[in-house]
């Protein structure tokens, strides 16, 4: 098991800030990058994304400013600098008080990542058969209390860890899979789904 990482607390600013720089697919791509290979250069990050050397060094100090990633300075040499990524448990409280430009961007944040999920799914049920085993997906519902919804979802963080490895030091033949928990009361009325009418 790795060491767990921080948990960082975003504030309303930090929401703005993280949208603006997880809205750039760019800056997504190099999260993922040092995210599986722990430390690289800039020029081979911007060969990797098949990127510009300016551009990538440009988006690398923006992520840096948000503390995502870290730049290695006892490796950074004249023009040539070394980054790593920084593992981070980041984490919205609910009931964060925040302006209404800052709740425009947690919502957007959140279209964001659904955005993602939404297409994780199809591509996990259009390649189910064929994923020999990798693909998982597992539908169930519980009835919980409050306090015990936030037990399973700290079990779960807890599990998360166990498998997780550090960037650049991952187990021989794993892959980068995706893993989401989503928690929500399903109670009230079913959205109603559009009806097709038989060909006549």
């Amino acid at each position: 098991m790795v060491e767990r990482p921080e948990k960082r607390v975003l504030t309303g600013p930090d929401l703005k800030a993280f949208y603006k720089a997880l809205s750039n697919p760019v800056r997504r791509d190099i999260l993922s990058y040092l995210g599986e290979h722990g430390e690289a250069n800039s020029t081979s990050v911007a060969k990797a994304l098949g990127e510009s050397t300016g551009t990538t060094s440009y988006h690398l100090r923006k992520l840096a400013d948000l503390k995502l990633i870290a730049e290695i300075e006892e490796r950074s040499t004249g023009r040539e600098r070394w980054w790593k990524s920084l593992m981070t448990d980041i984490f919205t409280p609910p009931g964060l008080e925040l302006t209404a430009d800052e709740r425009e961007a947690a919502v957007k944040i959140g279209a964001l990542k659904m955005t993602q999920d939404l297409n994780l799914v199809v591509r996990a049920y259009a390649g189910y058969d064929a994923s020999a085993g990798w693909n998982q997906i597992h539908r169930s519902g519980l009835r919980m209390t409050k306090e015990q919804v936030a037990a399973f979802a700290e079990e779960y963080q807890t599990l998360l860890r166990k498998y997780q490895s550090e960037p650049g030091d991952h187990p021989p033949g794993s892959r980068q899979v995706a893993v989401r928990l989503v928690v929500v009361p399903d109670e009230g009325p079913r959205p109603t789904l559009p009806t097709v009418p038989d060909d006549e």
